[in-house]
């Protein structure tokens, strides 16, 4: 069975269409216009008035006109009428409905302003769409660092206000609070450090300083590091990262940033006592670190949310002895990431948590010891 297949209409030019109704205006002007002349001969002789034979020969010329013109009117008026549909729907745009479009069926210039003038009004509304969430987007952060600062901030004071009024009993409570002060001062550092590598890996014109870097060195010393954290949170270790050297061209300071908020993201919502797995695995395009947990599960749409930025899910879920951040975590670990044209995604199954972070093997040397 041969299938019937719609071929696109020829753009036509609006010249053409109203030539043509000139045209056909002209050849049925001159048809009624012949049939009047013979009608009106038929009448004159068969009424043989000189004066109705004398006077007729000067109605001929405006009884042509008036045929012609209202001819083009009846041939026109689709034209006309696409004309004002025109007129009248950039009216309404131009009063602020951005949902209105044009409904102007050709295939002519006219057809195509029209479909010029919905396509420009169509992403007129998303730009502003797009400006709303943006500006609501910025009401959201300004609020989340304002509480997020104001915590540690506010107990930094109080704690300066006891120093200040000597009210502690002994020299054991004023080091407890010198010591809490100094550690909501830290945290209240690390806040402004995330939020400032966060505007930084937004921008465009963020620069990486690329090396050739062992990322299996890299990942040893940052497991070095965060293990006796992991201890001291009950937090057990298994890693598989091999032995081989593998030098890659990144920015050692962006990734090893990436890789300790994961640890750390493992860390603070695994089930305690509990095991962190850290692999790591390698193709000859890309090599893969995935940090494996325990924790409790996600709803669809927590997991959805958790690479946005500020996103924290409930408090139920935090560790008790690891001060919270500023929910940038995780979506400073992805920037940096896909800035290195790597992926990291988030493999989520009943209550356990694989995030794997996958980087191009471009300009890498692989060297077996």
């Amino acid at each position: 069975m041969n299938e019937h297949i719609k071929k696109p209409k020829r753009k036509k030019k609006i010249q053409v269409h109203i030539l043509s109704r000139i045209a056909l205006s002209i050849i049925i002007s001159l048809g009624i216009n012949n049939l009047i002349i013979m009608l009106f001969l038929k009448i004159s002789t068969v009424m043989e008035s000189t004066w109705f034979r004398n006077f007729f020969p000067y109605l001929i010329t405006p009884l042509f006109m008036l045929i012609f013109i209202f001819t083009f009117l009846i041939l026109t008026r689709r034209l006309v009428k696409d004309l004002i549909n025109l007129e009248r729907g950039l009216q309404i745009i131009s009063e602020g409905d951005l949902s209105y479009r044009v409904y102007v069926d050709r295939q002519d210039e006219i057809g195509r302003v029209a479909n010029n003038i919905n396509r420009m009004t169509e992403r007129l509304e998303q730009q502003i769409v797009k400006e709303r969430d943006l500006e609501k987007s910025k009401m959201e952060m300004i609020t989340g660092i304002s509480h997020d600062l104001r915590t540690p901030l506010t107990s930094i004071i109080g704690y300066i206000e006891l120093l200040k009024s000597e009210s502690f009993q002994d020299k054991d409570e004023y080091s407890r609070f010198v010591q809490n002060t100094y550690n909501k001062a830290i945290h209240l550092k690390k806040l402004l450090d995330d939020l400032f590598e966060y505007t930084r890996l937004s921008s465009i014109e963020t620069q990486l300083g690329l090396k050739m870097i062992d990322v299996h060195q890299l990942l040893y010393q940052l497991l070095f590091e965060f293990e006796p954290i992991a201890q001291e949170n009950d937090i057990h270790i298994e890693k598989e990262i091999g032995d081989t050297p593998l030098l890659v061209r990144i920015d050692s300071e962006k990734i090893a940033r990436a890789i300790d908020n994961l640890l750390m993201n493992a860390l603070k919502y695994s089930l305690k006592p509990g095991t962190i797995r850290i692999f790591m695995k390698t193709d000859k395009n890309h090599i893969t670190i995935v940090i494996e947990n325990k924790g409790q599960p996600l709803t669809q749409e927590q997991q959805l949310k958790l690479f946005d930025r500020f996103y924290k899910v409930d408090y139920s879920r935090r560790s008790d002895g690891i001060q919270s951040g500023a929910g940038l975590g995780l979506s400073i670990a992805r920037n940096i990431i896909e800035l290195h044209g790597g992926t990291l995604t988030l493999d989520h199954i009943t209550n356990i948590f694989k995030f794997k972070l996958t980087l191009p093997l471009e300009d890498s040397i692989i060297n077996p010891k």
